[in-house]
C-alpha cells in the first residue's frame, strides 16, 4: 500500500474543484500515492465584508491553512496562486506553480451587453483594485461596485440586484462548468490580469524534501 497523504483546502466549490485537479494530476505521476482531501474554512470565507483591496498580498485566505500545514494537520495546501501571501509563512514553501487554465479576465452581464455596449453610468462588480483602476480607466463613468464572495454568491448578486455586470476570472467559470454564463473575454489591453491568475499553487513545510520533490512535477505543468 502507499503512502496516504492529507491536502488541505479552503472548502467553496471553486476550491474543490481546484484540488480535484491536483489530486487527479498526481494520480496521474504517482498512481501508488493516496491523497486525501481536509477542508478547512478560513477567516477570508467567513468575512465577506472587507474590501479585497485592503487584503491583497496578504495571507486572509490562506492562514488557516498555513497553520494546519505548519502543525501537522495536513501534508501539503493547494491554493489559487493569486492569493498567496507576499511572504510565505516561515517554515512553508510553494513546491510548484502550475500552468493557467486561462489567464483571462471575463464579463458576465445581466443582460448580455459587451463592456462597451453597457449604460452610461453602467454599475458593475469586482473586487480587486486592480479590476477597479482598469475598469475606471476604460469608461469613467462606471459606478465600481465592490462585490466580494464566491462564484456562485457573485452571479446570485448580478442577477438578484441592480447591477449591470461583473468582472471575474475565466479560469473560475471555466472549472466549475458555467462558461455558457460569459458575456465578453476581455483582452489584455482592456484588463491586464495578475501574474499567476488561473494558475494553482501547491505549498508544503520546507523540511519535507521527499514531499516537495514528488509535488514539483506538477511545477508549470498544464494539469
Amino acid at each position: 500500500m502507499g503512502k496516504i497523504y492529507k491536502v488541505g483546502t479552503r472548502t467553496s466549490p471553486l476550491a474543490l474543484k481546484q484540488v480535484e485537479e491536483i489530486v487527479k494530476a498526481l494520480d496521474r505521476n504517482y498512481p501508488s500515492v493516496e491523497v486525501r482531501i481536509v477542508g478547512i474554512n478560513t477567516y477570508g470565507d467567513k468575512n465577506k465584508d472587507t474590501p479585497i483591496s485592503r487584503i491583497e498580498g496578504t495571507d486572509f485566505f490562506t492562514k488557516e491553512i498555513d497553520d494546519a500545514l505548519l502543525f501537522g494537520g495536513i501534508d501539503f495546501a493547494v491554493h489559487s496562486a493569486k492569493d498567496l501571501p507576499e511572504k510565505a509563512a516561515d517554515g512553508l514553501v510553494t513546491a510548484a506553480i502550475t500552468r493557467p487554465i486561462d489567464p483571462y479576465d471575463v464579463l458576465v452581464s445581466r443582460n448580455d451587453l459587451r463592456l462597451e455596449e453597457l449604460p452610461a453610468g453602467a454599475r458593475v462588480g469586482t473586487s480587486s483594485v486592480r479590476r477597479k483602476t482598469q475598469l475606471e480607466k476604460y469608461r469613467g463613468d462606471f459606478q465600481i461596485i465592490d462585490m466580494r464572495g464566491n462564484i456562485g454568491e457573485r452571479l446570485e448578486k448580478l442577477y438578484n440586484s441592480d447591477i449591470d455586470g461583473i468582472v471575474i476570472a475565466a479560469a473560475g467559470l471555466i472549472r466549475l462548468g458555467v462558461t455558457e454564463k460569459i458575456t465578453q473575454r476581455l483582452t489584455f489591453d482592456i484588463m491586464q490580469t495578475h501574474i499567476f491568475q488561473g494558475a494553482l499553487a501547491i505549498v508544503a513545510r520546507e523540511e519535507d524534501e521527499e514531499l516537495i520533490s514528488m509535488l514539483s512535477v506538477l511545477d508549470r505543468q498544464k494539469i
